[in-house]
């Protein structure tokens, strides 16, 4: 009886992951707005098998923000905070460049719905902090406990900035990144100065 109880329990985990990366690959494909019809088809489900894993559309933001912060962390490596500073910003904005682009679509996807959804600015509150904490550790130095100036890193290292240079400006990723390590440069080393 365990052994059915398991073998359900591991295909009602593999269904519910065939959603979620199914949610995620329309995003990232250019869906800006996924339907639970385009979801479950993609996923080889049924509406009610989709319902019957996600009470609504929240909880499924939830989960495809748990999978955003997966795909963004494969292979993310702590840049060494002892290394010289214009090194450490090299780095640290290579990285971000990387870590931005490659959930780009799911992160168009969640603008759209941004205002409408408690989750959705909850999971980009999650991402936010996550940052404020590898920003402040790597750049403690520099920083010098100043959070107005951590602010600062962050609104040039996060999506809304990125999205403007891509988006809007039509940047490639090469020149986004020189202009994130740039405005990182100034800031970091405005702080230097005094």
């Amino acid at each position: 009886m365990a052994v059915l109880a398991d073998g359900r329990a591991l295909r009602a985990e593999r269904t519910r992951e065939s959603i979620i990366d199914a949610h995620m690959a329309l995003m990232l494909d250019g869906d800006l707005q996924p339907t639970a019809r385009r979801i479950a088809e993609r996923a080889g489900v049924s509406l009610r098998t989709l319902w019957g894993h996600f009470k609504d559309l929240e909880t499924l933001f939830a989960a495809a923000g748990h999978k955003a912060l997966e795909i963004q962390y494969t292979g993310f490596r702590p840049v060494p905070a002892d290394q010289p500073l214009a090194d450490r910003i090299e780095q640290f904005c290579l990285q971000r460049a990387r870590m931005l682009d490659v959930i780009a679509g799911a992160s168009r996807a969640a603008q759209v719905r941004l205002p409408f959804s408690a989750q959705l600015r909850r999971n980009r509150a999650r991402h936010n902090e996550r940052l404020r904490a590898e920003a402040g550790e790597l750049f403690r130095a520099e920083l010098a406990g100043d959070d107005e100036l951590l602010t600062a890193v962050l609104v040039a290292t996060t999506w809304p900035a990125w999205m403007g240079c891509r988006d809007d400006l039509g940047l490639s990723v090469a020149e986004a990144t020189a202009v994130m390590r740039r405005a990182v440069t100034a800031l970091l080393a405005t702080r230097e100065g005094h």
